[in-house]
Formats: structure tokens, C-alpha cells, sequence
């Protein structure tokens, strides 16, 4: 619709995840009415985290330096490791303040219909993770949807023979919802997750 650069760029927008062809259009034009040192500082972020965030090497969760700042923290309960899809989950998780182990970051979720099969994933290096015989339980964390159900029960499996214990997240009804309006799978998973009140 437009041309020259501002079409470059809001087409470069549209590619990122989550970003519509209006919303992209939106950020564009917010971008032309900005001041220039706003527009390097952005320019300069971006390259920076080009050129400068890593996967940490342990738990492949991204950071700055080669071993992220929770693998590096002696205080961190080294006998759990909570397994996520992303390193926007370690996030989410660290927000709860409920966990206080490692992480182990597997870089998305097992799914046939987007070429994706365990050998994309960091399996392979929780295995080897669990062979010091440290983690006593790994918490498996990923998504509750078709993917994330299929990540976990297979990497259940691997670790089965392992001999280490295996949970997975509770899942069910969300405080403040109204159960006439819970999905079949949401209301199933919060019966079989029960509890028993004293």
C-alpha cells in the first residue's frame, strides 16, 4: 500500500510473531513520528541483542554471559529442574516465587505439523544433565496444549529408566473463572488434579 521505506519496514514488522499488518503499521508510523535518538536507541538494542545475548550453556535459557545468572546462583536447589518451552516460561515461573531450582529450557515444543521432532529440542542435554545423579525431581512445565502434552509425556518416557521422579504442573480451573464457561479439557484435568480439603 505504501512504498519505499516505510513499506520495508512495515513488512518487516508483519514477520514478527504476534504482530498484524496493523499493528505493524501502527509501530511504523509511531517510529516515523519518533525522535531520532529514540530510533537509535531501538537500532542500537536490537543490534546489541544480535550480536550479544547467548543461550546460557547449561540450561539454554537466554542471557548475556556463557552460565545465566540462575545456574550461577549457589542458592538455587540444585536437586530440581523445571523443564519449559521458552525462556519467556523461566519468566513466568520466577514471577511465583514458588520454585527455587534449575531450569532446563527445551526451545519450543514436539510438533509433526511444523517439523518439529525431539531431536530439535534440548533433551539430549537434560539426560546429560541428570547424569551426576544431583536432580532428584524434574518437573515438567510446558504448555497445556496438544504440543506441550506430547513434549511432556515423551520426555517422561526418556527419563523413565533414568530412575529420577518425574511430575508434571497441575493444571485446572483459573481463580476468579466460572465453570460454566471451563473447556471440557480444563474442567477433565481439574477432576483428575483434585485434592482432598481437611
Amino acid at each position: 500500500m505504501y512504498e519505499g521505506p516505510i513499506q520495508n519496514l512495515i513488512d518487516e514488522l508483519g514477520q514478527l510473531p504476534g504482530i498484524g499488518p496493523r499493528s505493524a503499521q501502527r509501530i511504523a508510523f509511531h517510529l516515523l513520528n519518533s525522535d531520532p535518538e529514540e530510533i537509535a536507541r531501538l537500532a542500537a538494542a536490537l543490534i546489541d541483542v544480535s550480536e550479544n545475548a547467548h543461550f546460557c550453556s547449561i540450561c539454554f535459557m537466554v542471557s548475556a554471559d556463557d552460565v545465566c545468572k540462575i545456574c550461577a546462583d549457589p542458592r538455587r536447589d540444585r536437586t530440581k529442574i523445571c523443564v519449559v518451552e521458552e525462556s519467556k516460561d523461566v519468566a513466568a515461573v520466577e514471577r511465583t516465587r514458588e520454585f527455587r531450582g534449575l531450569y532446563h529450557v527445551l526451545g519450543g515444543a514436539i510438533s509433526p505439523m511444523d517439523g518439529v521432532g525431539p531431536e530439535h529440542l534440548h533433551i539430549t542435554e537434560l539426560v546429560r544433565r541428570l547424569s551426576d545423579e544431583t536432580v532428584e525431581e524434574v518437573i515438567l512445565a510446558t504448555d497445556p496444549n496438544l504440543e506441550g502434552e506430547a513434549t511432556a509425556t515423551y520426555i517422561a518416557r526418556v527419563l523413565a529408566p533414568i530412575g529420577v521422579t518425574v511430575s508434571r504442573l497441575a493444571s485446572g480451573l483459573p481463580v476468579g473463572g466460572d465453570l460454566e464457561y471451563s473447556d471440557e479439557i480444563t474442567l477433565g484435568r481439574a477432576f483428575v488434579g483434585r485434592r482432598v480439603v481437611s
